[in-house]
C-alpha cells in the first residue's frame, strides 16, 4: 500500500527520512501512462515536484502523483518538435525554479521489415525515441552545471543492447540512446550530474499491449495466451516487470549512493539479455 503523505518513518527506533527528493523537480516526457506515470510516481512518493508530459489520460495522473503531497504541473509538447521541447524545458525551469531530474521516457512503436517499413514511421520513431532526448539534454543541462546537480535517466530499453526482427527503428533509436548516455555521462563526469539509461525487456504498458492484442488476434487465442507468449519467448523469468520497480531504480539512480554510477545501461529484463 502507498505511504501516502508519509515523510518520515521509525524502524527500530531510527527516524528515517522517506522524502529523500524534497525540493527536487523531475520532468519526466511520456509520463501520462505505462512505464513514464510509474517513474513519476516513484519520484513523488520520495518528495520531487513532478511536471507531467504525454498524450495520455493527464487529468488521471496528475490525480495520482498529486496523491502524494507534491507539486505536479503538465505541458503537453510534442516531443517530436524540437521548438516545443525547448518550451516544455524552460516552463519547467519558471513554474518550479529548477529542472533536477530528467527522465527521457517518450517512445512510440512500429514492426515491420526493413523493406516494408514506412519512411514515416523510421522518422517518427527516430524523432520521439531518440532526438527527442538529446533535445531535452541539451536545454537541461545549463541549469543543471549552474547548480552542479542532476540526474539524467535515459528509458532506453533491452533492445538498447540486443535486437529484435521488424524493429530496425526501434532498435536503432534505443541502441543510439545508449550512446547518447555515455557522451552526456563522459562529458559530465567531473560534475554533480550524472547520466544512465534504464533498459526494459517487457513491461505491459498500453504499447505492448497493442502486441498482445495484435497476437491474440492473428493466432486466435486468449489476450492471456498471447500475453504468456510474447513474454516467454524473450523473458527467461516468464514475468512482466513493473513500472513499480523501474521507478525503483530510477529512485536508486537519483541518490546519493548512486553519485558514481555514470554511463551505465543498467538492463530489467528478466534475464533477456544473459541468454
Amino acid at each position: 500500500m502507498p505511504l501516502k503523505g508519509l515523510t518520515s518513518i521509525n524502524l527500530n527506533g531510527i527516524e528515517r527520512d522517506m522524502s529523500t527528493l524534497k525540493g527536487k523537480t523531475a520532468l519526466v516526457t511520456g509520463s501520462t501512462s505505462g512505464i513514464g506515470l510509474g517513474m513519476a510516481v516513484a519520484l513523488a512518493k520520495q518528495g520531487a515536484n513532478i511536471m507531467v508530459n504525454g498524450f495520455g489520460d493527464k487529468d488521471a495522473a496528475i490525480a495520482q502523483i498529486k496523491s502524494y503531497g507534491v507539486e505536479v504541473d503538465y505541458h503537453g509538447a510534442d516531443m517530436s518538435k524540437p521548438a516545443e521541447i525547448e518550451e516544455l524545458i524552460q516552463y519547467t525551469e519558471k513554474r518550479f525554479g529548477s529542472l533536477d531530474i530528467l527522465v527521457n521516457n517518450a517512445g512510440i512503436q512500429h514492426t515491420a521489415n526493413i523493406e516494408d517499413f514506412p519512411t514515416e514511421k523510421w522518422d517518427a520513431i527516430i524523432a520521439i525515441n531518440l532526438s527527442s532526448a538529446f533535445h531535452t539534454t541539451h536545454h537541461a543541462l545549463p541549469g543543471m552545471k549552474k547548480r552542479n546537480w542532476g540526474r539524467i535517466i535515459n528509458i532506453a530499453s533491452v533492445h538498447g543492447l540486443v535486437a529484435s526482427t521488424q524493429k530496425s527503428a526501434y532498435v536503432a533509436a534505443k541502441h543510439g540512446l545508449v550512446g547518447l548516455t555515455k557522451v552526456t555521462a563522459l562529458e559530465n563526469a567531473r560534475t554533480g550530474i550524472t547520466c544512465n539509461a534504464i533498459c526494459p525487456g517487457w513491461v505491459l504498458t498500453p504499447l505492448v499491449q497493442k502486441q498482445v492484442d495484435a497476437r491474440a488476434e492473428r493466432e486466435s487465442i486468449s489476450n492471456d495466451a498471447a500475453k504468456q507468449a510474447l513474454v516467454s519467448e524473450k523473458q527467461p523469468s516468464g514475468e512482466f516487470v513493473t513500472p513499480e520497480q523501474l521507478g525503483a531504480l530510477a529512485v536508486f539512480l537519483c541518490g546519493q549512493d548512486a553519485s558514481e554510477i555514470r554511463g551505465v545501461a543498467w538492463n530489467m529484463d528478466g534475464g533477456w539479455a544473459a541468454q
